[in-house]
């Protein structure tokens, strides 16, 4: 398992963030961004 952290979740962030989701062996641990937790 592989643990990744995101930092920063525009265009980019979340395209890494979609991609990730879709394999069994990466794991989202954590994304660090400036804008609040609702927007993301």
């Amino acid at each position: 398992m592989i643990k990744v952290g995101i930092n920063g979740f525009g265009r980019i962030g979340r395209f890494v963030f979609r991609a990730a989701q879709k394999r069994n062996d990466i794991q989202i641990v954590g994304i660090n961004d400036l804008c609040p937790v609702d927007y993301l």
